[in-house]
C-alpha cells in the first residue's frame, strides 16, 4: 500500500487450503480482473495503524511491484465462485486489492479487504469521470469464513422507488425494528432501540412496532402514550404517538416512493379496551382533523388524515401502499363493526403467543416471535428460530398478476406477511436483555444472508428456495455506532426481484 511493500497473489492454491470464496448478490454479473496482496510497512504492526496508512492512501496510487490478473473469473447474479486466491493474512495486517468489472460496460470497481472497519465497503470506481457511473457495488467480506458478499447499493432513504408497483408487498425483503420508538433513557429491558425513528426511517426501515397505553374514549381528542408493556419509553417524559405520526407523515411527504408498514398494540396500564383504541384512532387521528394546537401550516396536517393510511383490509401493492402508512392491526375492533367497509388494517389481532412459527388468525400474516430467551444458553435457540423463519420466507414465491379476471378464482389465495422478530429479551437476567442477545444475533443473520440466504441446500432446513425474499425482518439496537449492515443486507436481497422486471 503505497510506502508498504506488495506481491502478486499466487496463481494456484492446492484444494485442501481454505481460499477466498466471492459470492456475487447483485443484479448484475462482475468479473473479477485482479487482485493484489497489499503488506503494511514492516514498522506498523497493528490494525490502528495499519488503517491510519489506508487512511493516506489516495486510490490513484497503485502498488509498485507487479501485479498478477485473474483470468476469466466471471461471477455472475446469485452465484458463488470459490476462487484460488489466499484469504488477507490478519496475523500480517494484510489486505487485499480486489478489481472487478461489470461486463456490461467495462467499468471497473475496487475495493480493500477486509476494511478499515467491520462495516461493510463501498467499491470505488475506476474512472476519469466517476459522475457517469450508474451502479455502485457495496462489499461485506466476513473474515472468520474468507467470504466476500457483493450488493447492489441502494439509497436506503428510497430504496423502494426502484421496485415494480404491481408486487404485493408480502413479495418484499422489508427491514423492521421492534418497539420502534425506544432508543429514549428507559429501563434496561425496555430500551430495545439505538436510534430515533427518523434515523431508522432514513436507513431504510419500512417496519415500525408501536405499542400504545390507551385511555378510554372521549370526544375530545385523547393523547396516547408510547409505552413497552407496562412501561413508558423513557424515563425522562412522556412520548405520545401523535407525535410520531407526524414524523411519519413528513418522511413520507419528503418519500413518496416509499410506505412504512405500522404495527400498533395496545399495552401499558390505561383503562382503554381495544375497541376504545379502534374508536379513538378512526375518530382522532386517522380519520379527522390533526388535534387542536397541532401545526396547520404543517404541509402534513391537513383536514382529513385518511389520505395518508391504507387501512383496508388486505395486503396491497407496492403501487397501492406508496406515500402511506400501512396499518397492521394487533387489537380488536369495536363490536359494533361489520365486515367490509367498516374494517379497519390487515388483521393481526389474533397473535399466537411466543412461538417459532405461527398463523395469525386472519391468515394474513405468518410470524416467528418466539421470545422465551430466559438465559444466554437460549440466545442459540432464537438464532435457530429466526434462521428458520428466514428459510421459510425465501421457500416462496410471488406469482405476477393477470390483467384480467378470468383467471383470479384458478390463482392460489395471496401469500400472508411473513415477519421475524429477531427480538427477545429477559426482565430478570441481564445477559438477556434487548442490546446483549442483539449483539449476538444481528451478526449471526448479516452472515447467513451473505452467505446461506437464497442457497439451496444452505438454510437449517434445507428448504426449496423460491424468490429468495427474506419477509419483515425485525431487529433490535439496529443502527448502532452506525452500523446499518443488516439493514443494507435485507435490502439487498431485493435485488431478485428487479431481475425478473
Amino acid at each position: 500500500m503505497g510506502s508498504g511493500s506488495s506481491h502478486p497473489v499466487a496463481a494456484d492454491a492446492p484444494a485442501t487450503r481454505a481460499t477466498l470464496i466471492i459470492r456475487n448478490l447483485a443484479i448484475t454479473a462482475l468479473e473479477l480482473k485482479l487482485a493484489e496482496r497489499l503488506d503494511p510497512p514492516h514498522h506498523l504492526h497493528t490494525p490502528a495503524a495499519l488503517a491510519k496508512v489506508s487512511s493516506r492512501i489516495s486510490e490513484e496510487q497503485r502498488p509498485s511491484s507487479p501485479s498478477q490478473g485473474v483470468k476469466g473469473v466471471t461471477i455472475s447474479p446469485f452465484s458463488e465462485h470459490v476462487t484460488t486466491i489466499d484469504p488477507p493474512d490478519p496475523t500480517r495486517h494484510e489486505q487485499l486489492r480486489l478489481t472487478f468489472e461489470d461486463p456490461a460496460t467495462g467499468h471497473r470497481y475496487s475495493a480493500e479487504i477486509p476494511g478499515r472497519s467491520h462495516r461493510s465497503i463501498v467499491l470505488r470506481p475506476i474512472s476519469a469521470s466517476p459522475s457517469d457511473e450508474t451502479n455502485e457495488f457495496t462489499a461485506i467480506y466476513l473474515p472468520a469464513h474468507n467470504y466476500l458478499a457483493l450488493f447492489s447499493s441502494v439509497n436506503l432513504s428510497s430504496w423502494m422507488s426502484t421496485l415494480d408497483p404491481s408486487l404485493p408487498l408480502t413479495a418484499l425483503s422489508i427491514p423492521g425494528t421492534h418497539n420502534s420508538p425506544t432508543h429514549h433513557v428507559a429501563l434496561p429491558s425496555v430500551r430495545c432501540q439505538s436510534v430515533p425513528v427518523p434515523t431508522q426511517l432514513a436507513n431504510g426501515v419500512r417496519f415500525l412496532d408501536v405499542r400504545v397505553s390507551c385511555p378510554r374514549f372521549t370526544p375530545h381528542f385523547p393523547e396516547l402514550a408510547l409505552v413497552h408493556s407496562a412501561f413508558p419509553v423513557s424515563l425522562t417524559g412522556t412520548h405520545h404517538l401523535s407525535t410520531l405520526l407526524r414524523t411519519l407523515y413528513t418522511f413520507l411527504t419528503h418519500h413518496p416512493s416509499e410506505t412504512i408498514l405500522l404495527s400498533l398494540k395496545r399495552e401499558g396500564t390505561g383503562l382503554g379496551t381495544d375497541a376504545d383504541l379502534h374508536r379513538i384512532l378512526t375518530t382522532h387521528y386517522i380519520r379527522a382533523a390533526p388535534p387542536t394546537g397541532a401545526d396547520t401550516a404543517d404541509p402534513t396536517n391537513n383536514n382529513n388524515n385518511n389520505n395518508k393510511w391504507y387501512t383496508l383490509p388486505h395486503i396491497p401493492t407496492l403501487g397501492q401502499a406508496r406515500g402511506r402508512i400501512v396499518l397492521l392491526r394487533r387489537f380488536h375492533l369495536h363490536p359494533s363493526t361489520g365486515a367490509g367497509a367498516g374494517a379497519l388494517g390487515i388483521d393481526a389481532s389474533v397473535w399466537p403467543d411466543n412461538v417459532p412459527d405461527g398463523l395469525c388468525g386472519s391468515g394474513l400474516v405468518r410470524i416467528q416471535d418466539w421470545y422465551g430467551v430466559g438465559k444466554a444458553a437460549d440466545i442459540a435457540r432464537k438464532q435457530r428460530f429466526a434462521l428458520e423463519g428466514l428459510e421459510r420466507a425465501a421457500e416462496r414465491v410471488h406469482l405476477p398478476g393477470d390483467d384480467g379476471d378470468r383467471l383470479l378464482l384458478l390463482r392460489p389465495p395471496p401469500l400472508p406477511l411473513f415477519i421475524n422478530f429477531l427480538s427477545a429479551s429477559s426482565l430478570f437476567s441481564t445477559s438477556c436483555w434487548p442490546d446483549k442477545i442483539a449483539v449476538k444475533i444481528n451478526p449471526s443473520m448479516v452472515e447467513y444472508l451473505c452467505m446461506g440466504h437464497g442457497a439451496h441446500g444452505k438454510g437449517p432446513g434445507q428448504l426449496a428456495v423460491g424468490d429468495a425474499a427474506t419477509g419483515i425482518v425485525v431487529t433490535d439496537w439496529v443502527g448502532h455506532h452506525g452500523d446499518w449492515d443488516l439493514v443494507r443486507c435485507i435490502v439487498g436481497w431485493n435485488a431478485r426481484l428487479q431481475l425478473r422486471q
